[in-house]
């Protein structure tokens, strides 16, 4: 894939992944192709190439950096950079204390970053490390036959770790290491051990003096059940130049491609000395590459085609530097040169882009489209395929399953941004080298169903009985599982007409008035119906729930009492208490309401009277003065309900009082109640006359006195005056026949009244309290005149 002129500066990347799943993304400003995913096995030993990529840089020299591994590691090389033609190629190998152990740590993650010019980006690597059943300990160039060779220098300090033999992962299989080969003295300076981590020590001597030696060890693995391998190891023992000679900073790996002609330039080492010639230790001979021996320039000896050579692929060079005049002082550098083959042309797929669109109840499973794609550099090959998630990033709905594109879990749409649509692609990877790929646009649109029919919770207001029209009362709230979730519209089914509902925020408001005494519950069935939940707007859920409207009394209506007004007349005898009457109210509307207080707030200066509930009583026991002259009371009394309801409203009865002392002599009083219109207020007459009321025993005296001496009189007169005395005889007669029915008629409401009195007050006769009358009136119909008595209503014509 190369670059349009319009790339100029950017960075293509082309990655490649070995031994795993290969990929394909083109590095731009925009990330969604990234990161890389690889799996490793954990039998994958130092050197292995795990990542190689190819990019393409203009104008600028590139640097390729491991920026960290997470968890921490030596286990990884720096990445390698090389240049074919205007493409760089990059690669991540093992490094050579790499030991891979899936037990131990599975998931490596690396940081790789690329800097073009002024342009730089941070690339994340996974690797995966899987355990391989079959993986022995001892592979490579530790079970050949040559052995593995480890170079120490002499100085090196005594009983120093020099190798690790025992892998990770196999002390929890308990192996056992142990060296079965001869080390005898004088070749050996001392014995070579390895401790229970597997590390193999120098010999406790050291190795002084011992340059140019090599020794070999033969090891011993066992393992497993009854499982055990053999393995050389060659321990090199190198002087200790006399100058420093060392490697400049070269990248171990370089990666070429296949269609370079022979001769061409691979790279170029370089090592710091003096008179320094290089050479090429291993292989030898090398038949593809060779070495300028004064300027370290590697070039290719015969062609490179992967088709023709594949033992071309990957060739390990061993390369070494020394001074001329000291030969002895050299070192060494290990070089990996990979080789991969040259590819043109992408994958070209059908469809070449998708758009479709699905209800959210399709089932997981369900088959999308199936892409066929073929490779034009080799018709026939495998492809690879890789699902990449745009919108929403990361793990989504969908899965890819070879070809097929597949629903991979339900497609919810019941959450803000989880639906709607899926943009994807579907990445198509060849291979080949330099890695081709076809990328196809996938776009799944889901749609909403109504699956869900919305609910409300039932739900008690409370309201006065004097709140006014549009009052509100609260909100019925909606609750639908599909979203949107307040897509919900309100309203009342049937029921009064004194309430409403909001469609829109489902708001309780009162439109008339109410009243506590005609009814005290309200109950409501609100619906509600969702909206714009479906791709069909006419397929709506509905629900319902029932709330309870709660009339609270208010106190609307002031008591009554009956009769509003009262006027009497009481003998008030000295050091007693006198029930004087009783105040009957209650609230005409209300009947229930029986609980009222009672108190007096006018009339009452001397606090002769009070009130025991409804009862007003005097009380003439408080001491002097009392009154000696008959008194009147206009006594206010105010009568208020005494319930839990608010306001607490209230009336005033009047309840005029005549006061007459009980003494010897007693000042009459006679009331003159003038009948008024009902809609006017009465007016009171009063005429007070005087009168002599003498003792008991005197009356009585008197009376006999005054018989005897009449009779007397009589007889001597009998005869004179006998014509005037049957003419007086006559008209006395209707008088006292009208004065004997008066009698009899108030005699007892009388003695009812005077009931109470007579425990306390001195014997009276009869015939004396019968003829009291404490009141005059004028009748409005006739315009005669009658005494009354307050108490029983009794009357008495003049």
């Amino acid at each position: 894939m190369r670059p349009g002129p319009e790339a100029e500066g950017l960075i293509y990347v082309v990655p490649r992944a070995w031994g795993a799943s290969s990929l394909n993304c083109l590095f731009l400003t925009e990330l969604h192709c990234l990161p890389w995913f690889i799996n490793v096995s954990e039998s994958q030993g130092p050197g292995t190439v795990i990542h190689s990529f190819s990019f393409n840089c203009t104008a600028h020299m590139p640097v390729l950096k491991l920026v960290r591994v997470q968890p921490p590691t030596t286990f990884f090389n720096q990445p390698s950079l090389s240049r074919w033609q205007k493409i760089y190629v990059g690669m991540v190998t093992l490094s050579s204390s790499a030991r891979l152990d899936a037990l131990a740590v599975s998931h490596y993650e690396l940081q790789l970053r690329f800097t073009c010019g002024n342009d730089s980006m941070e690339v994340p690597l996974y690797v995966d490390v899987y355990q391989d059943p079959g993986y022995s300990p001892c592979a490579g160039r530790f079970a050949s036959p040559a052995g593995e060779i480890i170079q120490v220098r002499e100085t090196v300090t005594p009983g120093a770790q020099l190798y690790t033999l025992l892998l990770p992962g196999l002390e929890l299989q308990r192996a056992q290491i142990s060296i079965n080969s001869a080390q005898d003295p004088p070749y050996f300076p001392g014995p070579f051990s390895i401790n229970g981590q597997g590390w193999l020590l120098a010999p406790s001597q050291g190795l002084k003096g011992q340059a140019t030696k090599v020794f070999q060890l033969q090891i011993l693995v066992t393992f497993g059940q009854n499982r055990s391998c053999h393995g050389m190891l060659k321990v090199k023992v190198l002087r200790v130049p006399s100058s420093q000679i060392s490697f400049l900073g070269q990248a171990p790996n370089i990666t070429i491609p296949d269609d370079l002609a022979p001769g061409s330039k691979v790279v170029q080492v370089r090592a710091r000395g003096f008179d320094v010639r290089y050479e090429i230790l291993s292989p030898v001979p090398c038949p593809l590459f060779s070495i300028g021996r004064e300027d370290g320039v590697v070039h290719t000896t015969a062609p490179l085609e992967l088709a023709q050579a594949r033992g071309a692929a990957v060739t390990r060079l061993q390369v070494k530097a020394y001074e001329r005049l000291r030969p002895w002082a050299s070192v060494d550098l290990d070089l990996t040169v990979n080789v991969h083959s040259v590819n043109r042309w992408p994958p070209r797929c059908l469809p070449a882009m998708l758009v479709t669109e699905i209800p959210e109840t399709t089932p997981v499973g369900t088959v999308l489209n199936t892409f066929t794609c073929t490779d034009p550099d080799s018709p026939g090959s495998t492809l690879d395929y890789e699902l990449r998630f745009h919108s929403p990033p990361g793990p989504a709905s969908l899965c890819l399953r070879g070809r097929a594109l597949e629903v991979n879990a339900t497609l919810d749409c019941d959450t803000p941004g989880a639906c709607f649509q899926h943009a994807a692609s579907i990445l198509v990877l060849d291979g080949g080298q330099p890695l081709m790929t076809t990328e196809v646009p996938v776009l799944v649109m889901v749609t909403p169903v109504n699956e869900f029919s919305p609910a409300c919770v039932p739900h008690t207001f409370r309201i006065r009985e004097d709140a006014g029209p549009h009052t509100l009362l609260g909100a019925v709230v909606g609750t639908d599982k599909d979203y949107p979730h307040n897509g919900i519209e309100y309203d009342i089914s049937g029921g009064p007409t004194a309430f409403s509902v909001d469609r829109v925020s489902g708001e309780v408001h009162l439109l008339g008035s109410l009243d506590y005494e005609l009814q005290k519950l309200y109950r409501l069935t609100v619906l509600v119906t969702d909206q714009s939940q479906d791709q069909d707007p006419t397929h709506r859920r509905s629900g319902s729930c029932t709330i309870t409207i709660e009339v609270e009394d208010v106190n609307d209506h002031a008591p009554e009492c009956q009769p509003p007004f009262q006027e009497l007349t009481i003998y008030a005898p000295l050091g007693h208490s006198v029930e004087v009457t009783k105040v009957s109210c209650w609230v005409p509307q209300e009947p229930q309401r029986l609980v009222f207080s009672y108190s007096i707030v006018g009339g009452n200066s001397q606090s002769r009277f009070s009130l025991q509930g409804p009862i007003l009583v005097h009380n003439n026991m408080l001491g002097p003065p009392w009154p000696e002259q008959p008194h009147t009371h206009e006594l206010l009394i105010r009568v208020a309900d005494a319930g839990p309801s608010t306001p607490h409203l209230s009336t005033t009865a009047t309840v005029i009082v005549h006061l007459v002392p009980w003494s010897t002599s007693t000042v009459a009083t006679r009331t003159r109640k003038a009948a008024v219109p009902s809609m006017m207020t009465p007016m009171l007459v009063t005429d007070t006359e005087a009168f002599w009321q003498p003792e008991p025993w005197f009356v009585v005296v008197l009376t006999v006195t005054s018989a005897l001496f009449l009779l007397a009189l009589g007889w001597l007169f009998s005869r004179l005056f006998q014509g005037l005395a049957q003419m007086l005889q006559t008209r006395r007669k209707p008088a006292q026949a009208l004065l004997l029915n008066s009698i009899q008629g108030t005699e007892e409401s009388i003695e009812g009244f005077m009931e109470a009195p007579r425990m306390e007050m001195p014997q009276t006769p009869s015939s004396v309290m019968s003829l009291l009358f404490d009141g005059r009136a004028q009748d409005s119909r006739t315009g005669r005149d009658y005494l009354f008595n307050t108490l029983t209503g009794a009357r008495r014509w003049l």
